[in-house]
């Protein structure tokens, strides 16, 4: 007798020898029995977990001599003929070869013809998202309302190509995977009737390979049991299919975990002049690390992990933390991905393992976050805004760390803290102004004696800007107070609306009218810019001295000229220009 492949042997041929699918056996049984029987179905899910095999169960139960009937007999004439594939009454055929219109007219002109022998003819179409769509569209009416003889079964695995038209004139069944200790238990069964010794991890290595495939699961099995001898054990596996054994890789990990480069280095060496391939050896250290990571997080199941959990690296498990496991698999991955286009894998691969050697050493962005915040604590400064009184908010590592600063509310106790505080005395105007620019820049500072604010003969030098006196002292004043007042507002200003601080920087000498502040401008088009502005300066001014303020905006007088042995006035651009380059101003003529 020729020989029979496994999976041909072991086809199942009743609904309760369908491993893995107890829905669609269920069901399609309970519909035999009370005789709602379809005129269409669908078979959907991954290959090799049965769908062929339903269908010709299906087909069997409707035409055994006994049926219709959920258990067919299997030794009738038309139960012998499907198994054998010669019924006239069931028709197989390939969707992905025979895919054109013409083949869809073929079928429906044969429909109306009724069964030879059997009560029903059955089409059994595989991989029937491979028709085309003009074949679909000459399908459509025949699958809608068929003869009564006739039974139309579709098998896919890509559900998702097949035309909701058609999805909609046929009951849908989806198969899944097939779960690994099933496989394992058929596979066992499968040795125990040919007679063939098996080791429990081989057997188990067989199920896992297969991911969930019966058919897959079976070839896999025949393949082995060509060089085992009789005996399928898992050191021959690995050793005649090229394989990483879990010796190997805990011994790699712990390599890895310890930065000893030179044994992970001679492990990888070692492994490549067995016989394992780079992509193979990638893909076992790949799921080794997942393994990690999941027992890292209570993850224990034997059939989940492949192995029993305390047969993995305590060294490894103990030392690395989740975040460490995370970025090995994201090197082992990223590495399957680049040794396609890469000029040496092996190359690729000792990089990565160079990379998985000092792996202990990395420090997740996270933890990078984590310790700018804890030094930000320690030292006192807020991370959103001022820590208390005097507190100054840096920005910490992200999108917006090129951002303006926030507007901090300005108030007689904020200038008082920021005067008082122990990081440093407080920003004058001038630095404020510059500080803004740099963060919103990423410049650097320029040195003092080159700094426009502060070096030379500037304006505010390097005197510091005096707070303004609190709510109750706030009584209109001299000079003092005034400037006081002035470079508070400009400072409030100038974070968020630069112009407008421009434009009071450039006004003349501030005085009072009575309790009404008066902001004298050098022309129309300053005091047009302010007026505009007012309600803003209005807020800023009532949150500096904790209080309504009224003001005016008005035209007034250019200063009168100097006098003997006086610096004459300059326009604004004049006055930068002499301090940025410490000149003197000499009357010409």
């Amino acid at each position: 007798m020729a020989y029979e492949v496994t999976a041909t042997r072991r086809r199942p041929k009743t609904f309760d020898e369908l491993a893995g699918q107890d829905f669609v056996a269920a069901t399609l049984k309970s519909s035999i029995e009370t005789g709602r029987i379809a005129h269409a179905y669908l078979f959907s899910g991954p290959r090799g977990c049965g769908k062929t095999s339903a269908a010709r169960i299906l087909a069997r139960s409707l035409n055994c001599e006994k049926g219709p009937t959920a258990a067919p007999c299997g030794v009738c004439s038309s139960c012998l003929e499907i198994s054998r594939g010669a019924s006239m009454d069931i028709i197989e055929i390939d969707g992905a070869s025979n895919n054109g219109v013409n083949d869809v007219r073929q079928i429906k002109d044969e429909v109306l013809f009724p069964p030879n022998s059997g009560r029903y003819k059955v089409y059994i179409i595989d991989e029937v998202h491979m028709l085309s769509t003009p074949a679909f569209n000459a399908l459509l009416k025949t699958i809608e309302e068929p003869p009564p003889y006739i039974i139309f079964i579709f098998a896919t695995t890509e559900l998702h190509k097949v035309p909701a038209t058609i999805k909609s004139r046929c009951q849908q069944f989806n198969f899944r995977l097939i779960p690994l200790e099933t496989i394992q238990g058929i596979l066992k069964t499968t040795c125990g009737e040919m007679r063939i010794e098996a080791e429990d991890e081989a057997l188990f290595w067989i199920a896992k390979e297969s991911t969930g495939s019966l058919r897959d699961a079976y070839t896999i099995f025949d393949q082995v049991v060509s060089f085992s001898d009789g005996v399928i054990r898992a050191a021959l596996i690995r050793e005649k299919l090229g394989l990483v054994g879990l010796d190997t890789l805990n011994a790699l990990a712990e390599a890895c975990t310890a930065g000893d480069n030179s044994r992970a280095f001679s492990l990888i060496d070692g492994s490549l002049d067995a016989g394992v391939a780079v992509e193979q050896l990638v893909i076992d250290m790949a799921g080794y690390y997942r393994n990690l990571l999941l027992l890292k997080n209570g993850v224990n199941r034997e059939s989940v992990l492949g192995y029993r959990p305390e047969r993995f690296s305590a060294l490894a498990l103990n030392t690395l933390d989740s975040i460490h496991l995370e970025r090995a698999l994201s090197i082992l991955l990223d590495l399957y991905r680049d040794i396609r286009y890469s000029v040496s894998p092996r190359f690729e691969l000792e990089t990565a393992v160079s990379k998985l050697c000092w792996l202990t050493q990395w420090v997740s962005p996270r933890e990078l976050r984590a310790a700018i915040a804890g030094a930000q604590d320690a030292l006192g400064i807020g991370r959103e805004g001022p820590a208390g009184k005097g507190g100054v908010a840096l920005p910490l590592a992200g999108p917006g760390r090129n951002q303006a600063p926030a507007e901090t509310p300005l108030s007689p106790e904020g200038f008082e803290g920021n005067r008082t505080a122990d990081h440093g005395s407080a920003f004058s105007e001038g630095f404020k102004r510059f500080m803004a620019a740099r963060e919103t820049s990423g410049e650097e500072p320029p040195p003092d004696d080159e700094d426009p604010f502060f070096g030379g003969e500037g304006r505010a030098g390097n005197a510091e800007v005096e707070a303004p006196p609190p709510p109750e002292e706030a009584a209109p004043g001299g000079g003092d107070e005034l400037s006081r007042l002035r470079a508070a507002l400009i400072a409030g200003l100038n974070s968020k609306w630069g112009l407008l601080a421009s434009g009071l920087e450039k006004s003349l000498p501030w005085e009072w009218a009575g309790d009404k502040l008066i902001i004298p401008v050098r022309d129309s088009l300053g005091m047009d810019l302010l007026k505009k502005d007012a309600p803003l300066i209005r807020e800023t001014l009532a949150r500096i001295r904790g209080g309504p303020l009224s003001f005016d905006v008005v035209v007034g007088n250019t200063p009168p000229e100097a006098g003997p042995g006086e610096r004459p006035a300059l326009s604004p651009q004049a006055e930068m220009v002499c301090r940025m380059f410490r000149g003197t101003v000499v009357k010409n003529g």
